[in-house]
């Protein structure tokens, strides 16, 4: 995995349609689970209840869909990185979707693809295309469309 560095929002342009790689594995630990669950108040038993989950429909606990979706800043870095720019912010989504679970103690990685820059007031608009899978899992954990704003 090789960062890819680009020069303001020309180069980040030049990426249109280019898929940028995936990230390193990072483990999901239950510890991340519960103070996911802790922060958001959302403690279904799926994803805290270790001795319950057992018994349920995934065998284990899962972390939660927006669990996954909030390491997209952790993780996205390790693939992109504009220059040139005196700021990116996250914009938002414009889909997202979790097909299959993330388990406790699985390792996930990031793979995305550049799919558009548009103009905005300022500087730019990236929508990226990002999928997050989950170690020998026969489909994605969640794919998106996030947009980033990048400011001149």
């Amino acid at each position: 995995m090789t960062t890819t560095k680009i020069e303001g929002i020309e180069g980040l342009r030049e990426l249109v349609g280019k898929h940028l790689g995936y990230t390193s594995w990072h483990r999901i630990t239950q510890g991340q689970i519960d103070a996911f669950a802790e922060a958001t108040g959302d403690h279904q038993w799926i994803h805290v209840d270790v001795e319950k989950a057992k018994q349920g429909p995934f065998g284990q606990t899962i972390a939660h869909g927006y669990l996954t979706l909030s390491l997209l800043p952790v993780l996205l870095p390790e693939l992109i990185s504009v220059a040139g720019v005196s700021m990116g912010v996250n914009y938002g989504t414009n889909r997202v979707r979790f097909p299959s679970p993330v388990p406790s103690g699985s390792n996930i990685r990031l793979g995305a693809t550049v799919a558009s820059v548009t103009e905005i007031n300022g500087g730019a608009q990236a929508a990226i295309d990002v999928t997050v899978e989950v170690e020998g899992a026969p489909k994605p954990s969640m794919v998106a469309q996030v947009l980033y704003n990048y400011y001149l």
